[in-house]
């Protein structure tokens, strides 16, 4: 990941902005739709054998994690998603837009954390509609948000991995043509 400082906002990751925009917006409408035509807890439609549009609220993080908590864990996540965008919104601001992988990861980010802080500030909970299953073992129901947010931290491992073969492959072609 190199840190080329652009010229213009134009010319840098600031341009993908509008990805993280859309996220937020899918992420806002399946929300409202799940929760003005689900009941709660209740209703299931089934789209595949392993896959369900359920209705759920989780107030913790990832895997439920801190639900059980007295509810001071809707402010610390929403701060804590809040802080992170913006830092990912500088870094964007900062790297030239030819580095598109992790610009890219980071507006998926930026757009899922900012889709789950709506909620959180909202209702004090994240919806979660998003339900894989097999054979009465379920992993745990997610959203639009959360989904930009796995993705673009694949994005973000993939990124690296290929900056550092690209590297490596550089200083081969580098070392071979000093011999």
């Amino acid at each position: 990941m190199s840190m080329e400082k652009p010229q213009h906002w134009r010319q840098s990751g600031l341009k993908l902005l509008w990805l993280s925009a859309l996220i937020v917006v899918l992420d806002q409408a399946t929300k409202f739709w799940i929760t003005h035509n689900l009941v709660y807890m209740v209703d299931r439609i089934e789209v595949l054998p392993f896959f369900d549009i359920i209705y759920v609220l989780n107030p913790g993080a990832a895997f439920s994690f801190l639900s059980d908590q007295s509810g001071w864990q809707r402010w610390f996540f929403a701060l804590l998603a809040i802080v992170i965008s913006a830092v990912l919104a500088v870094m964007l601001r900062k790297q030239p837009q030819s580095l598109w992988r992790v610009n890219v990861a980071f507006a998926l980010i930026i757009g899922g954390a900012i889709g789950n802080v709506v909620d959180r500030i909202r209702i004090g909970a994240v919806v979660d509609f998003l339900d894989i299953h097999y054979q009465g073992w379920h992993w745990p129901a997610f959203n639009i948000a959360d989904s930009a947010i796995v993705c673009g931290a694949l994005l973000m491992i993939l990124d690296g991995v290929l900056s550092y073969l690209e590297e490596r492959k550089a200083a081969a072609v580098k070392d071979n043509n000093h011999e």
